[in-house]
């Protein structure tokens, strides 16, 4: 019977570190230390602040206490104000100029750091 505690407590321990270690990241996470995230599988949480479609594809700007991220998605991009949940690859020097017709990019960040979509969830 110790043995059986014993197991199910490891396995309980096991099961917290995973849970805590695929939490959420802030966006100043990301921004802070873009190496340690880049081209791994990231999620992060926020407001929408601008959005566009454009062949199928998008981009949106999502915001959270002060920071801000650009996301591409291949599918279509939630609207604006919508709180979101978003998973995906981080990446730097990807192009945004494509969608610089339909929002409003900033010089300086139509080539920078951006999050490629892979899932997201939007809520109110």
């Amino acid at each position: 019977m110790t043995k059986t505690r014993f197991f199910g407590a490891g396995l309980l321990f096991v099961l917290a570190l995973g849970v805590t270690g695929c939490g959420a990241r802030s966006i100043n996470d990301l921004i802070a230390d873009p190496a340690k995230y880049r081209n791994r599988s990231v999620t992060v949480g926020g407001t929408v602040e601008q959005s566009a479609s454009v062949a199928g594809r998008g981009a949106y700007q999502i915001a959270d206490r002060g920071q801000s991220l650009w996301v591409v998605t291949t599918s279509g991009a939630p609207r604006q104000g919508a709180r979101v949940k978003v998973t995906g690859r981080l990446q730097d020097g990807y192009d945004l100029g494509v969608f610089a017709n339909v929002i409003k990019i900033p010089g300086s960040l139509k080539s920078g750091l951006v999050l490629l979509e892979s899932s997201h969830k939007a809520s109110n």
